[in-house]
């Protein structure tokens, strides 16, 4: 058991990070899956943080907290992540390099936010032919010829995705940004990858007739799926059962320790809701990081009883 990891972080933003220094404090083996760019304060200018004195930039606060989160033991490794499955008592973890890690608990930290192509007919079409989602919608596309629209993680393990549902699939790509073990995957795949162009138009009525590309070419669809950037924390929730806000399902449901619905589970920062404040974000990663190390330190105790 000791290759089990006890606490397996999926952001690594200010809540991934804080809760990344709480759970290794707590004598717990922590591996945070991130990549510090991609998150919102990195590009932020930060003046309303206690002590914090002027205006710092996010990014400097985050190479802080990176070398914090080292230096208490944490591993970190700049990957998205693609798969999460329960297996007996623990979670079984894929990431774009094609490594399989086992863990006791996870963080979500992520952010929410779904990025959009902001092209005509994308929100006309929205659930009648136009998703974001491939693990929560590929079902509706049996069969059906269908593009996946991205250029990192998300899209072409979407598309490889969609090959078990249908024989049809494009990759709509103005430049991809994937693993090398990714780039091989879809290589060797039927997935029909159109590289160097980019969606114009997506065209249809009452449903998805197809796309307009900016080389002017048309491509005859019935589903588009929309997947810009890391694999959505929502999607890759919902898969393990995680519960979402009943009003908006926007964000992760928690309580006040934390904790989703799922054992072992918990969430923190902006996934887990209002308001999108670093302070709040470092707050609830505290509370993670030690609700989690103390669930896995629980679980370890049971497994060498």
């Amino acid at each position: 058991m000791d290759n089990i990891i006890d606490v397996f972080i999926i952001g690594a933003g200010p809540a991934g990070l804080q809760a990344a220094l709480h759970a290794t404090r707590k004598k717990a083996s922590v591996l945070v899956a991130g990549k510090p760019k991609k998150s919102s304060i990195y590009w932020a200018h930060v003046e309303n943080y206690l002590c914090v004195d002027g205006v710092t930039e996010g990014s400097e606060l985050l190479r802080v907290a990176l070398s914090q989160a080292k230096r208490f033991g944490a591993d970190i490794v700049e990957e998205d992540v693609l798969h999460i499955e329960r297996n007996d008592d623990h979670y079984q973890i894929r990431l774009e390099s094609g490594r399989e890690i086992q863990a006791r608990s996870l963080i979500f930290s992520t952010g929410t936010s779904r990025k959009k192509l902001k092209v005509k007919g994308e929100k006309e079409l929205l659930g009648r032919g136009v998703s974001y989602c491939v693990d929560c919608d590929a079902n509706f596309f049996r069969n059906a010829k269908v593009a996946v629209v991205g250029n990192e993680s998300a899209a072409v393990d979407g598309a490889l995705t969609m090959l078990g549902y249908t024989s049809e699939v494009y990759l709509i790509a103005k430049e991809l940004n994937v693993s090398k073990e990714l780039r091989r995957k879809l290589a060797t795949s039927k997935v029909q990858l159109k590289e160097g162009t980019w969606v114009k138009e997506i065209l249809g009525g009452n449903g998805v007739e197809g796309l307009l590309l900016e080389d002017d070419a048309q491509i005859a669809v019935e589903g588009v799926f929309i997947e810009l950037g890391a694999k959505g924390a929502m999607e890759l929730a919902n898969t393990i059962g995680v519960l979402l806000d009943t009003e908006t399902f926007t964000h992760i449901q928690t309580n006040k320790k934390q904790q989703t619905n799922m054992p072992g589970i918990y969430a923190a920062g902006d996934i887990a809701g209002h308001p999108y404040q670093m302070a709040k974000a470092v707050g609830e990663g505290c509370v993670a990081g030690m609700q989690a190390a103390i669930y896995a330190n629980r679980q370890k105790k049971h497994e060498h009883e």
